[in-house]
């Protein structure tokens, strides 16, 4: 064998096994065709987040008078500048892989893999020159891509995907974003505030549809506020790209309505990385466009196993990270126990923020729980106020019987930073009471946590 541990795919699922991997003893090759960190770090979560930043100072810089600040002269968004300050930021962060890399003495295989039997990865370089590497583990960590409609097809001009989304020549004057979920939200936030004529259509009646309905509606608030158009219960039936502009045949619940815009993004999901990596040939099971695996990601092939976006679960980064650690710990003979996928958490970089875990109001009843509902406003939070972001709350629930504590729902400014309580406390199974009695610093915007808790058992003290 060449190596203990293969992985094909660098990114944020794949190059965290690999590194564990070595970390434990192993010896480990990464097959990577591009560049290392994978969609998260180059095209995906880093990059964005850098947009997203540079769109909040603008807006900061704009309200400035609104702290005290006086700003003379004109002030506006330099879009080229922004682009090149989110490349610089992924550039950073790849090179960063680079060094984790060497640190840990991890192989990085340059080129395209496939999975042949015999334990055996086929690696084709950018020349066309193949080889074989052999590993007693060989884990496919390939990621996922923008997921295609067929009436809303990608040219990678008018009507593209999120990673044209990030380097568009220059900014457009107006843009159609198809699908609300966290990519398509925080595209359509970033565009409308740096002022493009956003429009953004969602085919569920809210939008942000896997969050709890009240934080839907208040981030559709913020949007009309802001100026954007929202579309709800609505489909794209076609676009029109022959004139200057796309012509955007939209479906609503009152008829059809054409809206006219320089760029179509297509927001409505991802489609896993699975074709040409040899799962047919060496009879890898898959099923609705995943790959079958166990609660410890093996195959039904002894010696291969799968992670991240390719696999059933959440299609998130530090979901895939948790993945590959359980993955390589499993391999390794460590006593692990099962991802827990019912407390994983999830963030939306819009401003406000969005972040959530466990379930929502209405699955909490559906499944026929008795339930103790908790809000707190950010108006009635000192930090909030101060800082000037009272938009925005925290929900939490909780089982009235046993006391667990079912999910929590935040939208606000900071609220992805404020999450991380919520989710150690659900693994270590902390009661409402014990939230409530464990000091939070004033003034934070993370007291707000407590007081949605107490609000829960009717003890709030600032409502």
């Amino acid at each position: 064998m060449n190596y203990d541990v293969i992985v094909i795919g660098s990114g944020p699922g794949g190059y965290v096994a690999a590194i564990r991997a070595s970390q434990s003893g192993m010896k480990v090759g990464v097959v990577e065709r591009t560049e290392l960190g994978g969609i998260c770090l180059n095209w995906g979560c880093i990059p964005t987040k850098a947009l997203l930043k540079s769109a909040q100072v603008y807006e900061y810089a704009k309200h400035a008078a609104d702290y005290g600040v006086g700003i003379s002269g004109e002030i506006t968004a330099d879009f080229d500048a922004m682009v090149k300050r989110s490349r610089g930021v992924a550039d950073g962060m790849s090179k960063g892989i680079q060094f984790l890399f060497k640190k840990n003495k991890i192989d990085h295989i340059a080129g395209s893999g496939k999975l042949k039997s015999g334990k055996t990865v086929e690696v084709t370089d950018s020349e066309g020159k193949k080889t074989d590497y052999q590993a007693a583990h060989i884990i496919l960590a390939t990621g996922a891509r923008s997921r295609e409609l067929p009436n809303l097809k990608q040219d990678g001009k008018k009507i593209i995907g999120y990673r044209e989304a990030m380097t568009l020549p220059e900014k457009p004057e107006s843009m159609v974003v198809v699908g609300s979920g966290a990519i398509g939200s925080e595209f359509a936030y970033f565009y409308n505030a740096i002022g493009t004529k956003v429009t953004l259509v969602e085919f569920m009646p809210n939008i942000v549809p896997v969050e709890d309905e009240e934080v839907s509606k208040q981030l559709e608030r913020s949007f009309k506020k802001s100026g954007m158009k929202v579309m709800t219960s609505s489909t794209v039936e076609a676009v029109d790209t022959k004139g200057k502009l796309c012509k955007v045949t939209v479906k609503t619940k009152k008829g059809e309505e054409i809206i006219e815009a320089e760029i179509v993004l297509s927001a409505v999901g991802i489609a896993a990385n699975i074709e040409g990596i040899g799962l047919e040939e060496t009879g890898v099971k898959t099923e609705k466009g995943k790959v079958v695996v166990d609660e410890y990601y093996r195959t039904n092939i002894d010696g291969v196993y799968a992670i991240g976006d390719i696999v059933h679960g959440p299609a998130l980064a530090h979901m895939a990270s948790h993945e590959g650690i359980l993955c390589i710990e499993k391999i390794a003979g460590k006593h692990v126990e099962p991802i827990n996928y019912g407390n994983i958490p999830g963030c939306t970089y819009t401003h406000p923020e969005i972040a959530s875990v466990g379930m929502t109001e209405k699955a909490a009843r559906e499944a026929g729980y008795e339930i103790k509902v908790g809000k707190f406003p950010f108006s009635a939070s000192g930090r909030a106020s101060a800082s000037g972001a009272k938009d925005g709350f925290v929900k939490v629930i909780f089982d009235a019987k046993y006391g667990e504590w079912l999910g929590a729902h935040m939208i606000g400014e900071n609220v992805t930073e404020m999450i991380a309580e919520v989710v150690v406390a659900r693994k270590l199974e902390t009661t409402g009471e014990e939230i409530i009695k464990s000091v939070h610093p004033h003034p934070t915007m993370s007291e707000a946590i407590m007081e949605a808790v107490a609000a829960a058992y009717d003890e709030v003290i600032h409502l």
